[in-house]
């Protein structure tokens, strides 16, 4: 008996072994949760197309959108585990394990990580004509006129409307959150004076702080932004301790070859050090991170810490989807 267990253990992983050594020999698809021409899907192609040229086989996109990123992840979930139908996510995958009473998936079980892509930072911004210039300001005045203020985002689960949460919860004080869908009717609106704020992506405020279309309070990384160096960060300017990005992670179904898993892992890795990478990254204000956070393990240990992060957060702030 035991030989036989032993016998059938050491066959798995040969077959395993040599399917590794083959892959890939077809087309590989990434599912994208969000809509062409966002932060999440230009972090994508940008990775893909670098990951592409390094395994010798086309990553093709494909934008599987709606219900906050979680039909795209359900998809992966429920995909064959063999390497050949891949997900990058950004925070969201995270939080969806508690914005959303059902979901078809266990976030923290269903899928095997590959690893980190980049950590983008988030900008605190409102309307031109809002009157506070400080975040010192903003904060009082928000307490003394919160109950009148619009706060936009893209929509339940996207990475503007986390942050929103994050910073009333920090502030202590609720503003009406207006889901939009989609962050380019959010900027097209705070710019025309429509609604009052957001915390979005700097791939998605760059150009409108640039261009002095908003008015800017803060940036929420530990260090200033070498692209934006008169924006302090949401710490010097007085929310101690606060930090968010969009963080973006690459996903295989649970059950994935681990030599199938190691080997994106790798390709990853080193597509994050192309110059081409870097460069187009840098293009959006984003960075691709360190090496040691492109593994599965670190993947792993930040999808769970994320989920527990955020539970307490978003049960606060009552905003649940079906």
């Amino acid at each position: 008996m035991k030989t036989t267990a032993i016998l059938a253990f050491a066959i798995t992983l040969a077959s395993s072994a040599a399917f590794a050594q083959g892959y890939p020999n077809r087309p590989i698809t990434m599912l994208v949760p969000f809509a062409a021409g966002g932060a999440t899907d230009t972090v994508a192609r940008v990775t893909a197309a670098t990951m592409s040229k390094i395994l010798g086989q086309t990553i093709i996109i494909e934008n599987a959108t709606g219900a906050g990123g979680t039909i795209a992840a359900a998809r992966a979930a429920r995909a064959e585990p063999d390497g050949y139908t891949i997900l990058i996510h950004h925070i969201g995958i995270s939080t969806a394990a508690t914005l959303y009473r059902k979901l078809p998936y266990d976030t923290k079980t269903a899928f095997a990580p590959i690893g980190l892509v980049t950590n983008a930072p988030m900008t605190i911004i409102s309307r031109p004509n809002l009157p506070p210039n400080t975040l010192a300001e903003l904060i009082t005045y928000i307490k003394a006129n919160g109950d009148k203020m619009t706060f936009g985002n893209a929509g339940l689960g996207a990475a503007s409307q986390l942050c929103g949460l994050m910073f009333m919860n920090a502030i202590d004080k609720q503003i009406l959150s207006v889901p939009y869908k989609g962050n380019g009717p959010v900027m097209n609106d705070l710019i025309a004076g429509q609604i009052d704020l957001t915390c979005d992506q700097t791939t998605n405020t760059t150009g409108p702080i640039a261009a002095k279309l908003v008015k800017s309070y803060a940036i929420t990384t530990k260090t200033r932004l070498s692209s934006m160096p008169d924006l302090p960060t949401a710490d010097e300017a007085g929310l101690k301790g606060f930090e968010a990005g969009a963080w973006h992670g690459i996903y295989a179904p649970k059950g994935t070859p681990d030599d199938v898993v190691q080997k994106l892992a790798k390709t990853l890795q080193d597509s994050l050090r192309d110059p081409e990478l870097i460069k187009r990254f840098n293009d959006i204000n984003t960075d691709p991170v360190p090496q040691d956070q492109a593994t599965p393990q670190a993947l792993k240990k930040q999808l769970d810490s994320e989920v527990d992060r955020w539970a307490p957060i978003i049960k606060a702030s009552g905003q649940f989807a079906d």
